[in-house]
């Protein structure tokens, strides 16, 4: 069946139930954003953001020295060598850096997962995958923030993927859901709380403009990252409809 591009015809149930999905994920993650309910969400957020700057610099070559997450929210990446200005945007847009040569590792994950929802088999993998590297980051975390994350996550997605197995309670593919657009917000948040609404000279568009030849200073570099995350998460919804037509 070739898929329907111009989506004509939508939108039917399934499609209806995924845009509504995604518009209350959206609405709960924004009311309760400063709340320690989601904490844990934005610490896991904060780790794939983190991974995407260590597998950036693996495929440049380099070496992980180390990985943290604190309990403020925020993270660091040790790495040595590696190609530096390829590293940095990594933690937004990894899939970029692969194609183009730029930046997102938390919108192109947070696509990925949203992508993963709309089939039960996808949402499988997914958490499979997640906790598959959950457990090998558990082995080289450095701090403790990190590795409690690690064992909670695993534990909570054991949990969901045993009674999507075993009772009524069919909740997996809305949990890989909404991981995949708190990814996605937190990227477009996180970009414009550091370097719009605040200035963060430690941030990683600040870093980028000062090894990066262009003439666009972190400010700049921050707006135009953070374009392209919003552009990752409307392309999500878009092939997600794609997927369910």
């Amino acid at each position: 069946m070739r898929p329907n591009w111009e989506l004509k015809n939508c939108c039917h149930h399934e499609q209806v139930v995924f845009l509504v999905t995604v518009a209350v994920c959206t609405v709960v993650i924004l009311a309760l954003w400063r709340t320690m309910l989601l904490t844990p969400f934005k610490l896991v957020t904060v780790f794939i953001h983190e991974a995407s700057h260590a597998i950036a610099c693996k495929l440049t070559c380099g070496h992980v020295e180390g990985i943290q997450v604190h309990a403020d929210e925020g993270g660091t990446t040790q790495t040595r060598g590696g190609i530096y200005w390829l590293i940095l945007p990594a933690g937004y847009f990894i899939c970029l850096m692969l194609l183009l040569y730029s930046r997102s590792g938390s919108s192109f994950w947070g696509m990925v997962l949203i992508l993963a929802s709309t089939d039960l088999l996808t949402a499988r993998i997914a958490a499979g995958c997640f906790i598959s590297a959950l457990l090998i980051v558990l082995i080289v975390a450095k701090n403790w923030t990190l590795r409690g994350l690690c064992i909670g996550f695993v534990v909570f997605l054991g949990v969901i993927w045993i009674l999507q197995e075993t009772t009524k309670v069919h909740t997996l593919r809305h949990i890989i859901l909404f991981i995949g657009v708190m990814n996605s917000l937190f990227s477009v948040y996180d970009i414009y709380d550091d370097l719009i609404s605040r200035r963060v000279h430690s941030s990683d568009a600040e870093k980028f403009a000062e090894v990066c030849p262009c003439p666009c200073n972190g400010v700049g570099w921050g707006i135009i990252w953070g374009f392209i995350s919003f552009l990752f998460l409307c392309g999500a919804m878009y092939l997600g409809l794609v997927i369910l037509s």
